[in-house]
């Protein structure tokens, strides 16, 4: 369920179109239906109030001047799901040709800056 403060992808016509972060939600004078506040997450930041049912605000699709629309909240990765990958069995991880690991050379970016 999408609450207050949580980041959503907006999605026009089911093409990702901007992330935004719901600033309030509050109830419509129709039943089911709800005012929620948006701070678009683009630049310049923009705030947008849409009147939508709550299976909108949970992710149905809807329609905004004939456009399909849909709300899709954003969940951050589990940092287990890291670890996971960091302790997959060596038969499981990916392999790396031996020109990848050879022969690099780290450069350091401050000795690259020109001296005053």
């Amino acid at each position: 369920m999408t609450t207050i403060n949580d980041i959503v992808l907006i999605y026009f016509e089911d093409q990702p179109f901007s992330f935004a972060r719901v600033e309030d939600i509050l109830p419509d004078s129709k039943k089911d239906w709800y005012h929620i506040k948006l701070l678009l997450l683009q630049i310049p930041l923009e705030t947008v109030t849409w009147i939508l049912k709550d299976a909108y605000i949970n992710g149905d699709e809807f329609t905004m001047g004939g456009k399909r629309m849909r709300l899709g909240k954003v969940v951050a990765p589990d940092e287990n799901d890291f670890m996971e990958d960091e302790n997959l069995s060596e038969k499981e991880k990916p392999e790396t040709s031996d020109k990848q690991t050879e022969g690099g050379k780290v450069v350091s970016l401050s000795d690259r800056k020109p001296k005053k």
